[in-house]
């Protein structure tokens, strides 16, 4: 292996697929936006061989082999929004591993994050946690991300002609997927990380009967007033950005200050100080300016949704009134030490519910969400086995 800088390091996560039980090839995948994960020099080796030995554990325990690349795009038509607008010829995204039972039961949703993908999601390896030799994992890509219907890609309402949708429209555009392309009614679970967290929230409240389990990770019920003054300095900083240019630009511009911004806040300043050296900021900051970043009006159309996600405004904004009409068991699993996504609204929702949570209190703050941490997976496994 080349060797690389810390910087470019730190934007470098390194998993194993499998090829067969016993033949591996290593290949790097660049995760977006909030993923990024700070593996330095004096880190990567043992950060590789935990890595190394989950992926031999898939491979030993899941028939199944990954191929090269299995997205599949469904078109679900004009889809209306909650603001009445709707998304012409709306695609939605999604990768399948494992198969569905005779009677489409055993699906397990795994929703993406803020700017991920469904392929960014395997390389957080989950199966470890999900076993698809029992289920089918369903990953499915959420509006705005550059994979799904999003102002990047969409042919006739490109950029700023694309309308503005929500984390209530994100989930509806999955029930359609679901409902109408893949004859499913019901699944197992319902699971994510972050805004696939939130959005497994949002599930929760627009399909309360839909999931027999509803797992969300690092996500909330509704942002604190926290989580609001980030995520609108973060919106405001894209907003003010001149090469930005209010959304009409024809080259993805390099808003170095959001980036930066968003790095500062998804660890914590104990984890940051522990991996980034004094020495090492220098390289931390040219990392970070040239960083390949995701479309801004993709990251700009999901920010405001996010900002705007609230679950209680479909119950008279009472979250009590949601809580009762939740049916599936809930499984809450929050990072006390979390600077992204405050953990109390869950905390907070969880006691009205008989739900079970887990809070994990780790200086890696809303990067604490790995599952394969025994305190998340087997919680997931217990979880998945019961009837």
């Amino acid at each position: 292996m080349n060797r690389k800088s810390p910087a470019k390091l730190s934007r470098t996560f390194f998993c194993f697929r499998a090829k067969s039980i016993t033949t591996f090839h290593i290949k790097a995948v660049y995760l977006e936006k909030l993923y990024h994960l700070p593996l330095t020099m004096k880190r990567i080796v043992p950060a590789l061989a935990f890595i190394f030995v989950a992926t031999i554990s898939f491979a030993k325990n899941n028939k199944e082999i990954l191929p090269a690349d299995r997205q599949q795009i469904a078109s679900i038509g004009d889809f209306k929004l909650e603001s009445g607008e709707v998304i012409k010829d709306c695609k939605v995204g999604y990768r399948t591993y494992g198969h569905l039972n005779s009677t489409k039961s055993n699906g397990v949703l795994f929703l993406t994050w803020f700017g991920g993908t469904a392929k960014s999601i395997e390389s957080v390896n989950p199966w470890p946690a999900i076993d698809t030799t029992r289920y089918c994992l369903i990953i499915i890509d959420a509006l705005g991300n550059g994979v799904s219907s999003s102002p990047s890609n969409s042919p006739t309402q490109h950029g700023t002609k694309f309308p503005a949708f929500s984390i209530g429209d994100m989930v509806a555009s999955q029930h359609e997927l679901l409902t109408k392309k893949l004859g499913i009614t019901h699944v197992k679970a319902i699971t994510g990380i972050s805004m696939g967290g939130i959005q497994t929230f949002q599930w929760a409240a627009s399909y309360p009967d839909f999931a027999s389990n509803l797992i969300p990770i690092v996500g909330s019920p509704q942002p604190s007033s926290y989580d609001l003054m980030l995520y609108s300095t973060f919106r405001n900083i894209i907003d003010a950005d001149s090469t930005f240019n209010h959304g009409n630009y024809t080259v993805n511009p390099n808003i170095v200050t959001a980036k930066m911004l968003w790095e500062l806040f998804l660890t914590t300043p104990t984890d940051r100080v522990k991996n980034i050296a004094h020495d090492d900021f220098a390289q931390w900051m040219k990392s970070t300016i040239n960083n390949s970043y995701g479309d801004w009006n993709d990251t700009r159309y999901q920010i405001t949704a996010i900002i705007g996600h609230d679950i209680s405004k479909y119950y008279h904004h009472s979250l009590q009134e949601v809580a009762a009409h939740v049916k599936a068991k809930m499984l809450i699993i929050s990072s006390e030490q979390d600077h992204m996504v405050n953990p109390n609204p869950a905390i907070e929702f969880s006691k009205l519910l008989p739900a079970k949570l887990v809070l994990l209190n780790n200086s890696k703050g809303h990067l604490v969400a790995d599952l394969n941490n025994p305190e998340i997976k087997d919680k997931i496994i217990e979880l998945l086995a019961a009837e």
